[in-house]
């Protein structure tokens, strides 16, 4: 099984345009994804797919590998989908590229199922994590997931979900394992309703009437969508320094 890490990056993010080139100590915040990424040892291999110049040009510099995209993308998914026609995998895990802080444990956690999944019925996986903090519940950025009995994504929401909420309560970690022809089959469907109205792109699989497993983890991460997060991440990296 050959599994490769692609992780999408825009510049021109719609909250805060050019987080993924700002600095996280002597960073960037993407160079500091990538080389998490790669130093887990999990992957045949790992690149950025970009459709930036500016990120091309800097991923190069460092000696990273990158796959320039051709189409401006409405989504990180669709951006991998391109570079996925052009990669020999099995599985493609896309890593969000404001995720800096992603961990080995996560990762890990999403392969094994794969690997499990012996009769090929899993085509998505994705990550979950309790939420405890009431100002994520109230935060639009903090997109919310309820499952079913069998953990299987019921409907992902930027507003709380339940609407009374208990502990049960969780973050959905924009991190997506596919097999590859899940993975184009979505490419090859048109944004649908919900996905537009939630600007949550995991809702079009749901829409399609596909099934998204949700993998329950301790890992909350730091999703950099906002000044505000580059400024709590840079406090996180400080305390991991010293």
């Amino acid at each position: 099984m050959k599994i490769i890490a692609a992780i999408p990056a825009r510049f021109n993010a719609e909250r805060f345009p050019g987080k993924l080139m700002q600095l996280l100590g002597d960073k960037t915040v993407i160079q500091t994804t990538y080389e998490a990424v790669c130093k887990t040892k999990l992957f045949d291999d790992v690149y950025v797919v970009t459709d930036s110049k500016i990120i091309l040009n800097h991923i190069k510099s460092i000696g990273g590998k990158v796959f320039k995209s051709k189409i401006s993308h409405s989504c990180g998914s669709n951006r991998i989908a391109e570079f996925a026609f052009n990669i020999d995998a099995d599985i493609i895990i896309n890593i969000q590229g404001d995720e800096p802080f992603i961990n080995k444990k996560a990762l890990r956690l999403l392969i094994k199922s794969f690997k499990n999944d012996s009769l090929g019925k899993i085509d998505v996986i994705s990550l979950k994590s309790p939420i405890n903090d009431k100002s994520d519940l109230e935060n639009s950025n903090v997109v919310k997931v309820v499952t079913d009995l069998k953990g299987f994504a019921i409907y992902f929401s930027r507003s709380c979900i339940p609407h009374y909420p208990d502990k049960n309560v969780y973050r959905h970690i924009g991190v997506y394992a596919f097999r590859k022809k899940a993975l184009i089959e979505f490419y090859e469907t048109n944004p649908t309703p919900l996905e537009v109205s939630e600007k949550i792109e995991a809702l079009r699989h749901i829409e399609m009437g596909n099934k998204i497993l949700m993998i329950e983890t301790n890992f909350m991460g730091i999703g950099i969508d906002s000044p505000k997060d580059l400024a709590l991440a840079k406090k996180y990296l400080e305390k991991k320094i010293t």
